[in-house]
Parts: C-alpha cells; sequence; structure tokens
C-alpha cells in the first residue's frame, strides 16, 4: 500500500481536514490546525506531504519521526499541528486496514465509556446560569467556564469577588454529584491565581485550567502549593519535552491536544510519562469531529484517563457550523449521561461526509484569535 495523496480542507467555523488517499482507495482523516492560523498549517501540511507521496501508510512511527525531526528545526504548534492531523489520518488507514478501531491498536480498552464535558462560556456572566441549567437538563455531569474577562496584573476586590461569584453560580445549580471546570485561559497572572484558587476551594472545581501563561510554567509550583485546587495545564504544549519539565510540579491534569501536541502517537507517549506521576490526562479538544474521534481513541486505551472537552455548541462557533455537521452517522457522538460510549468501528470510528467537506473548503474561513485591549489600551491576554 502507498500514499498517493495528501489533501487539506479549510472547513467553518474555524477548522482544517486533511486527507490521506492511498493506492488501495483506503482514506484516512486528520485534524491539523492551530486556531487562528489555519491557513499556516495547510502550508506546513502540503510541505509535509513531500515526504509522504509514495510511502507506505502503515509505518506510521517512522513518519512521525522524519516529519518532526527531517527538517532540522523542530518543534512549535505549527509543526507539530500539521504533524498531529497527519498522524491521526496515518492512524485512520492503520484501523481501517486491519478492521479495528484505534484503541484495539493501542493495547485494547480499558473503559466502556468516556465522561465527557460541555462548556458554559463564562467570558460574560450574564447568562451562566441558564446556560449550566441547559447542560444539566441535557445530562451533562460536567461542564467548563472561562473564570472572567480580561483582567490586569492585580485584580480589584471586585474583580476578585466576580471571578468567585461566577463560579459560585455554576456550582449553585450543579449541586455536589456534578463538576465544573474553570478556564482562567492565560488572563491570570500569578499574583491573581495565587490570590483567586484559595478563595475557589470551597466550591471544588474539578481542575483550573491554564492559570499560567506557557512561558511561565517555570512558576508552577507557587500555583501548586497556593491552594488544594487542581491544577490542569497543557493545550499550549505540543511535546512530551514540553511537559517534562513541569510533570514533578504538583500539577494534577495534564490537557495535551489531539490536534497540536503531535497526534496519536505523541499524546499517548505524554500520557505514559503522566502516569508515572500520578497526573490524570483530560485531552484539550474544543475542535472539530475528527480532533475529537482522535482523542477520545486516547481516552479509551489510557489508564489515567480522566474527562474529554468536546465542542458541541460551544461558544466559539457564533452559531455557525457545528461538531456533527461533517459526519455522514453524526450518532457516534451521543452523549448519554454525560459519557459517550467506547466505538467499535474501524479507524478513528466516524466517517466523515467528504461532499460536504469539500463543499464547505469551497467558502472556507479567515477564523482569528479576538485582540483585547485594557482601558489603557495596552494588550490584553484572550
Amino acid at each position: 500500500m502507498k500514499i498517493i495523496s495528501v489533501e487539506t480542507f479549510l472547513v467553518p467555523p474555524r477548522w482544517l481536514f486533511c486527507r490521506i488517499g492511498t493506492d488501495e482507495g483506503v482514506v484516512g482523516w486528520g485534524e491539523p490546525v492551530v486556531e487562528g492560523r489555519a491557513a499556516t498549517v495547510r502550508t506546513a501540511v502540503e510541505e509535509l506531504a513531500e515526504l509522504l507521496i509514495g510511502a507506505d501508510p502503515l509505518r506510521i512511527e517512522d513518519h512521525w519521526q522524519v516529519l518532526t525531526k527531517g527538517g532540522f528545526y523542530r518543534g512549535g504548534p505549527v509543526l507539530s499541528s500539521a504533524v498531529a492531523g497527519i498522524d491521526q489520518a496515518l492512524w485512520d488507514i492503520a484501523g481501517k486496514v486491519r478492521g479495528a478501531p484505534v484503541h484495539a491498536l493501542l493495547g485494547g480498552p480499558v473503559r466502556d465509556r468516556t465522561r465527557v464535558y460541555s462548556w458554559v462560556g463564562g467570558d460574560e456572566p450574564a447568562e451562566l446560569e441558564q446556560a449550566v441549567r441547559e447542560q444539566v437538563e441535557a445530562g451533562f455531569t460536567a461542564v467548563k467556564m472561562n473564570a472572567s474577562g480580561r483582567l490586569g496584573p492585580i485584580a480589584t476586590p471586585a474583580e476578585i469577588d466576580a471571578v468567585v461569584q461566577r463560579v459560585a453560580t455554576a456550582r449553585a445549580v450543579l449541586g455536589p454529584d456534578r463538576d465544573v471546570a474553570v478556564d482562567f485561559h492565560g488572563r491570570v497572572s500569578l499574583a491573581n491565581a495565587r490570590r483567586l484558587l484559595p478563595l475557589l476551594e470551597p466550591l471544588c472545581p474539578i481542575f483550573v485550567e491554564e492559570p499560567l501563561l506557557p512561558e511561565e510554567q517555570h512558576q508552577l509550583h507557587h500555583v501548586v502549593s497556593a491552594s488544594s485546587v487542581p491544577i490542569a495545564i497543557g493545550e499550549r504544549m505540543y511535546s512530551r519535552w514540553d511537559f517534562r519539565s513541569v510533570l514533578d510540579s504538583g500539577l494534577a491534569v495534564v490537557q495535551p491536544d489531539l490536534s497540536h501536541a503531535g497526534g496519536i502517537s505523541e499524546v499517548r507517549r505524554i500520557a505514559a510519562m503522566a502516569e508515572v506521576y500520578g497526573v490524570s490526562v483530560a485531552p484539550h479538544c474544543p475542535l472539530g469531529p475528527i480532533a475529537l474521534a482522535a482523542s477520545l481513541q486516547i481516552a479509551f486505551s489510557t489508564p489515567n484517563f480522566l474527562i474529554q472537552e468536546q465542542s458541541l455548541g460551544i461558544h466559539y462557533h457564533n452559531g455557525g457550523n457545528d461538531l456533527l455537521d461533517y459526519l455522514v452517522d453524526p450518532s457516534v457522538f451521543t452523549f448519554v449521561d454525560g459519557h459517550v460510549a467506547r466505538t467499535t468501528r474501524p479507524g478513528l470510528g466516524i466517517e466523515v461526509d467528504e461532499k460536504a467537506v469539500r463543499r464547505a473548503d469551497e467558502l472556507g474561513h479567515a477564523w482569528r484569535s479576538p485582540v483585547w485591549r485594557h482601558n489603557d489600551g495596552s494588550f490584553a491576554e484572550w
């Protein structure tokens, strides 16, 4: 079997899909994207495709090594995300060739269903209570919310109190038997995080996510020691080498993204490293159906998996295309009691609607991350 084509598709609302074709008609799909830089990653995939045409798609590990190291300059979100989508597609092909889901190729399942959580926004708190209530009524047992809008380096007492009150609002609706995850989104400085975390302890978040910017992770032990709240990081970390330096900080959860951190091949290694430190894995995934399908293969085969993010109805879509729009059979992502059942379908377990994808690519998108500013006109973290 030989690879004969590598195609990319820029599809709304903000995704990039990759299709790898073979001379035997077996097709694999992946999702290589950096949100806001999809066209840049598309170019990277096209460059990497030169190394794949004519090659055996089943030599996944060899391809991973060559794609990540063969260009001399290594790492970074663009290259790592391009490799991630290609890697997903190669595992999809491998599963289809062998007639087995990818999790069976990774050692077999360790669970029969996977817990998932839904987003409820939180940037602006006005509709937070209703948003949480809707997720509870839909059967979800966990939600995630942003803790705040923009914050200065040292927040005012009113701003600190507003964060606590938002989380308290969610907790009041959820009750004691459901979970809330709180995303600091890199908006919260070290000083603010150390002040906020003890105040959030009585509300028992399942974790607080990204309390520091990625370039400040050397300070993580100060955040962890500030309270008993479980700390999660990792959506902007792209390899096992990135995670190595923080695993002994006392954090509770790592969140590698299957579309950023080198794909299935690398995330399973990151998970194994985390297991050594007693750290759980909760893959980051506010993306499309292929990224979620890949994430679930890790979830079903990883002992230290905790919970899975998914993007159905997420506020980033702004009423546009959603998680299920590019699938032939959307029922694969049926959520029951806040869980999704283990798939036995081959490959990634989904069938991409190729006609819909090709039509969407004709429209494309130019999604960009918002640029925020403080009241004095200076740049603010989004």
